[in-house]
């Protein structure tokens, strides 16, 4: 690691040699993207599959295993200085719970489904994208870059360990909100709200109206566009990514999407490939 604080990577090979055992000074959080990889941490295998994080303290010995070299191995790497770390959970201990599940609980990998994966993702471009600028504001930009994808790393993993305990106290809105996030691909329509929080739809509806200023309906459109323009930094077919992000067909998708960002899905995606 040559930077005190921070250094994030892309890795994407075929025919990876041996790795050897070892350990780093600094904390290291692995997003596994693809490829047939085991994690072996401390002598024991962990399988991993895509929206792995994997939190790797500093001392811990650790080293990837590739199953099947001919296969591609993708992943990014964030490696955070301990120095570092310890600043930002001095100032919140929000920063903390994945070092702290690993280090007391030898908790090392947190699994996130698509869309909350895709949204860790778009928060490493954005990092990238801003340590590779040259605009007005890049030192502090990256810095609230840096926080803010620790901080998603952190209660994401928070939550996938305390699914349950994340709801109590939570009011009906706020519940609202979290199960659209997590069934954005899935059917969302009133009536099947309603049957999920067993409450009638005319209920949901003004009490999300009353505290969003909008409709059920547009926040999760606003919701579904956000998600694909995020998720249109990778290489899936647009037909494919709008349809797993919870959209019919392509024309509507294609419709909705130019009425928000004033282009088409494919003029983005190529405007976006013309910027990296």
């Amino acid at each position: 690691m040559l930077s005190e604080d921070f250094e994030i990577y892309y890795y994407s090979d075929r025919c990876v040699k041996k790795i050897e055992n070892h350990t780093h000074s600094y904390c290291e959080f692995y997003l596994f993207l693809e490829g047939k990889v085991s994690m072996v941490i401390e002598g024991e295998p962990i399988s991993l599959k895509k929206g792995d994080v994997v939190v790797i303290p500093p001392g811990v010995s650790h080293y990837a295993r590739v199953e099947e070299p001919k296969e591609t191995y993708s992943r990014f790497v964030f490696w955070v200085g301990s120095s570092y770390l310890k600043s930002l959970i001095d100032q919140s201990l929000s920063y903390g719970y994945l070092v702290r599940q690993a280090t007391e609980n030898k908790k090392y990998r947190f699994h996130n489904d698509v869309i909350a994966f895709h949204g860790i993702q778009s928060k490493v471009f954005r990092l990238i994208e801003e340590l590779h600028s040259e605009r007005f504001g890049k030192e502090e930009q990256v810095t609230i870059c840096v926080r803010d994808l620790l901080l998603i790393l952190n209660r994401l993993g928070s939550e996938t360990e305390n699914p349950k305990r994340r709801r109590e106290g939570e009011s009906l809105y706020q519940n609202l909100l979290w199960y659209i996030e997590e069934h954005l691909g899935e059917e969302l329509s009133l009536e099947k709200l309603a049957s999920v929080f067993f409450l009638s739809k005319y209920h949901i509806a003004h009490v999300f109206k009353e505290n969003t200023g909008v409709s059920v309906c547009q926040y999760i459109l606003k919701k579904r566009l956000l998600a694909c323009k995020e998720a249109m930094a990778g290489e899936e077919n647009l037909t494919q990514l709008c349809r797993r992000l919870g959209f019919q067909d392509y024309s509507c998708f294609y419709r909705a999407f130019r009425r928000e960002f004033g282009m088409s899905p494919r003029e983005y995606r190529e405007t976006m490939q013309r910027t990296e």
